[in-house]
């Protein structure tokens, strides 16, 4: 039987971030779910005996913290600078807390990490992309034993705050989704929570003389698709 596995969830207060909670705590190959949050989960989350929420400063991360503790780390943390405010703001929670919060899971124990990144993240892409770029060499130099990167596309989702511009795009991927490639097509965010959850409690072995970008086929057959949403970093 596979190992039931304890998961830190970071950013589960997002459109991703809640498919992957509900993933994860119907999965008996998750023994327990923490999900760390600026503000408590909404009432209907607490019926579930193995989620733990603790309510934290962002801007206070402690490394002591016991709720470091867990075999493996899902972050969906994610804005935009709009949002955010500034791109100071954008990148301080795009790549600044994602890589602190893996560094103190690593620290206390964590060997599996998956990253929900955008398509297009690239060291010559623009400041958007840049710092998504960032965020995954951020993760990937910290050296889990097993690094998923998921890069979707368009996220099709109802979101809390309006992002019109996404709206616009997601309207126009759903008319020409025929002719998109895949690559670029608008996805849910359950294929994102499937892909995220199929990398960390799968994983993926390392392999010290490559570094690998390849569709995980578990992730795929998950998602009902043949999109390349996943990718494993070693």
């Amino acid at each position: 039987m596979a190992r039931s596995r304890k998961v830190l969830l970071v950013g589960a207060t997002g459109a991703v971030g809640q498919a992957v909670l509900a993933l994860a705590l119907e999965r008996r190959d998750v023994s327990s779910v923490t999900a760390i949050t600026r503000r408590a989960l909404g009432p209907e989350w607490h019926k579930h005996a193995k989620l733990r929420n603790p309510v934290v400063d962002f801007s206070a991360l402690a490394g002591d913290a016991d709720y470091w503790a867990c075999d493996a780390v899902i972050c969906t943390l994610g804005t935009t600078i709009k949002i955010a405010g500034s791109p100071a703001a954008f990148a301080h929670i795009d790549r600044d807390l994602t890589i602190a919060t893996a560094r103190y899971a690593k620290a206390a124990g964590a060997t599996r990490y998956a990253l929900n990144s955008s398509v297009g993240a690239s060291a010559k892409g623009n400041f958007y992309l840049r710092t998504k770029a960032e965020a995954e060499q951020g993760i990937i130099d910290l050296g889990f034993a097993s690094t998923t990167i998921v890069r979707p596309s368009l996220i099709d989702a109802q979101r809390e705050h309006a992002r019109p511009a996404e709206q616009l795009g997601v309207l126009a991927a759903r008319l020409l989704r025929p002719v998109i490639p895949a690559r670029y097509r608008a996805v849910t965010p359950e294929q994102i929570a499937r892909a995220l959850l199929v990398g960390v409690l799968k994983g993926c072995p390392r392999h010290a003389h490559h570094r690998i970008r390849c569709a995980l086929a578990e992730a795929i057959r998950a998602c009902g698709g043949s999109e390349r949403l996943a990718a494993n970093r070693l």
